[in-house]
């Protein structure tokens, strides 16, 4: 991860007023632009839906929850710098688009590196990260991770079990992935958004634990 700790200058970490009308404009449609290049030709795990519709669920999510323009734009663009170039698209991001929407696809990025850190130490870094940071990074995080498992749910629906294997962590792994965020998560006042992810997660446990209907 690139300077998790660090905080730009001038940029201010304050969520906008959950009822305030959010005006997109010409930087969203640039944003969007921007995402669809980068991501071009990937798909959702194991699918042939373009990456794209992730994205614009997350910024859906993160528009529906609070969100402003500018974290909508993060939304958009929250993988761009662990699918599709690291430091470099970072610095492209800050250029295009401004520190405040760079400082949160920074804090939602769990690598920058190629090849990334083994799996399970990078998501326990990650979670140590969201420990210390700011509201607009957890929203867009939020997003991101209710997105996911909203997403896992559907699938193991459909195809059961063997769902696990697209995973690096494995059922097990993926299942102390997700409760660990929702802990985490929990950990400060709990909004809608992580009220609509704590449902999603219980649900992802009791159909992964039929006999028990919870987690391990």
């Amino acid at each position: 991860m690139s300077a998790k700790k660090k905080h730009e200058s001038g940029v201010k970490s304050k969520l906008p007023e959950k009822k305030k009308w959010v005006k997109l404009g010409p930087r969203f449609r640039r944003a969007f632009l921007f995402a669809a290049d980068k991501h071009h030709g990937q798909t959702r795990k194991a699918s042939t839906i373009p990456y794209i519709a992730h994205l614009m669920g997350v910024a859906s999510l993160v528009l529906e929850f609070g969100g402003d323009e500018d974290l909508a734009i993060a939304a958009l663009l929250h993988d761009v710098v662990e699918d599709c170039g690291g430091a470099p698209v970072l610095a492209e991001v800050r250029r295009r688009f401004g520190p405040r929407v760079a400082k949160v696809v920074d804090g939602c990025t769990d690598s920058d590196t190629t090849p990334k850190p083994p799996w399970r130490r990078r998501k326990e870094t990650y979670i140590r990260h969201l420990k210390s940071a700011d509201a607009e990074t957890r929203l867009v995080s939020a997003a991101d991770k209710l997105s996911n498992v909203r997403s896992i749910l559907a699938d193991y629906r459909d195809i059961g079990e063997s769902i696990w294997a697209r995973f690096n962590g494995g059922r097990d792994g993926t299942l102390w992935y997700y409760r660990a965020l929702l802990e985490e998560f929990l950990r400060r006042k709990p909004n809608r958004l992580i009220q609509e992810f704590a449902l999603a997660v219980q649900e992802l446990e009791a159909l992964a634990n039929p006999a028990s209907g919870q987690g391990d």
